[in-house]
């Protein structure tokens, strides 16, 4: 039986939350906030409802903060009195520091206010800023300013011009919507275009349903091979049998742009269920093998590459419960001997048939070419090596085109060298325009994994025209756009870009366009030749961009 909790009843121990309410009580309660919170129970979705207005003293207690940190979503209800609530502010700011810090989704309801007057605190939010100042350090009301802005800035639905400004109709609406989140969650996002993995993953699968045991396995091959999609797919058909669960992307990029830390804090975080400050290796490792060994736990650790990631991360059996399931991908087969993983699976290319199958699906979208594409197309895929990163961008660079683009398309393919898979990957890079080049080259260095809403208005700025290039890059498969704006890239076509970038000179890198590690972009900031930055200093002083003399 599911139990539903509000914060004035009894709590039960371990509860995780799959929605986090907060509102501010005199606006909503008894009439918006209560209709969305029935119906969300109704839908058999977990929900913890704060009502900030029923707390004694102002003690900020952590079983609240606990609540926010294990839900998957939060639900901010942004009426006109919201701010003058410290509650609800402090409630708020935590909220994005788990979005930031988690990727929590935050979903805002802005109640019969304009998000304009969040952001830019005008009216009520001003006057109500401006009254926590006079009871407030500087820092915390700078941070609730923050939190605002911020929250006014997500996308989320505005009451008064949702649906006719019928609330019923808006319940309903995000009542789908979270329910269309939970299920995405659950689900590690895979194309709708795969093929040959079928057999594969029931193999995989045969040796995992006889053993009970802890079992590490290992999926290994070269990158663009299709080894993440594969273990994905795994990850999904296992995930419904683990309370427990974490994917960890791109190891590798990670821990080298932020350090091993931060890969262990996201993945402590998703098995423990709150966030957890890690400040060193070691530190990691000892609360990975305390918290980890009386949980069943199912962890994905996409593309490690060296014995620093294992020793950090997985260590050997014995740091899981029995029945826990680790799946590593990796482009290095001496990693999963060193863990002794128990089962071991090379990742070779699709054969003939099989490749044209998916060229197809992204050429043409149906699974075989039209006959007077057969043969072009046959002799298209036979230059690729399987490789399915290699067939989807190519056909993605195709369709929709001439005969002749086609013609002259295999010339340059048949002219790179067998394996060369960037040199490939290049060929649709140099169909873009200049504008698109730039927006390519910018993602692959600066923004995967952030909204593109984020250096939009720079690329606008640059005359760029960032709608259609972004439309440009994701239909020829050279970025993915999820449904948040947060942009994804494949490790392969992110390499292709930087290496494009260090190529501008290879031995000075005050002469490259772009300079996205520290190393290299701490040297040209103290050699003197920086005539002016722009710079993100989170992480390790992360720097976004330098204008170089």
């Amino acid at each position: 039986m599911m139990y539903i909790q509000s914060s004035g009843e009894e709590q039960r121990e371990g509860n995780n939350y799959e929605v986090f309410l907060s509102f501010r009580g005199k606006d909503t309660r008894k009439g918006f906030t209560d209709h969305l919170y029935t119906s969300l129970i109704d839908a058999g979705i977990h929900v913890f409802r704060d009502d900030n207005e029923l707390r004694v003293g102002d003690e900020f207690g952590p079983e609240l903060l606990r609540s926010i940190t294990q839900s998957k979503i939060s639900i901010p209800i942004i009426s006109g009195g919201y701010a003058s609530s410290k509650w609800c502010l402090r409630e708020l700011a935590h909220m994005l520091k788990c979005k930031k810090d988690a990727g929590q989704i935050v979903l805002p309801i802005f109640y019969k206010v304009n998000p304009s007057q969040v952001r830019y605190l005008t009216g009520r939010f001003g006057d109500a800023i401006n009254a926590h100042k006079k009871n407030l350090d500087e820092m915390t009301a700078k941070e609730w300013e923050e939190a605002l802005k911020e929250v006014a800035a997500l996308k989320g639905w505005e009451s008064e011009k949702t649906n006719n400004g019928h609330e019923g109709a808006l319940v309903k609406t995000v009542v789908r919507k979270v329910m269309s989140e939970l299920k995405r969650l659950f689900l590690l996002n895979v194309p709708e275009e795969l093929v040959g993995t079928d057999h594969t993953v029931e193999h995989i699968m045969s040796f995992i349903d006889a053993n009970s045991d802890t079992m590490i396995i290992g999926i290994y091959g070269m990158g663009g091979i299709g080894k993440t999609t594969l273990a994905k797919v795994l990850y999904n058909k296992l995930s419904s049998h683990y309370e427990y669960r974490s994917f960890v992307a791109d190891i590798r990029e990670t821990s080298k742009q932020q350090g091993i830390p931060c890969v262990q804090k996201k993945l402590i975080s998703d098995i423990i269920g709150e966030l957890c400050d890690v400040s060193n290796v070691d530190e990691g490792v000892s609360v990975i093998k305390s918290r980890f060994t009386s949980k069943k736990v199912l962890i994905l650790l996409d593309d490690m590459d060296d014995n620093a990631h294992l020793n950090a991360l997985v260590g050997d059996h014995s740091w899981f419960k029995a029945g826990s399931m680790v799946i590593i991908t990796t482009r290095n087969r001496s990693i999963l001997d060193k863990v002794r993983a128990d089962h071991m699976f090379p990742l070779n290319g699709l054969d003939s048939h099989q490749s044209l199958i998916l060229f197809s699906r992204h050429a043409f979208r149906k699974d075989s070419p039209p006959s007077d594409y057969e043969v072009i197309s046959r002799a298209i895929v036979s230059t690729t090596g399987g490789l399915p990163l290699a067939l989807e961008v190519i056909a993605s660079l195709l369709s929709g085109k001439t005969i002749k683009a086609w013609k002259d398309t295999l010339k340059k393919l048949e002219e790179v060298p067998a394996k060369e898979v960037q040199a490939t990957l290049k060929i649709s890079y140099e169909a873009l325009d200049y504008g698109e080049k730039q927006i390519f080259l910018d993602i692959a260095c600066f923004f995967i994994g952030e909204s593109q809403q984020r250096p939009t208005y720079m690329w606008d700025d640059c005359g760029f025209f960032p709608g259609s290039g972004i439309d440009v890059l994701s239909h020829m498969s050279l970025i993915k756009v999820e449904e948040d704006g947060t942009i994804r890239m494949h490790d392969q076509l992110r390499d292709l870009g930087r290496e494009i970038v260090r190529l501008e000179n290879k031995k000075e890198a005050q002469k490259r366009s772009r300079l996205w590690e520290y190393d290299d972009a701490r040297d040209v900031l103290f050699s003197n030749k920086v005539r002016a930055f722009s710079a993100c200093l989170s992480h390790r002083m992360r720097v976004h961009f330098l204008f170089l003399v």
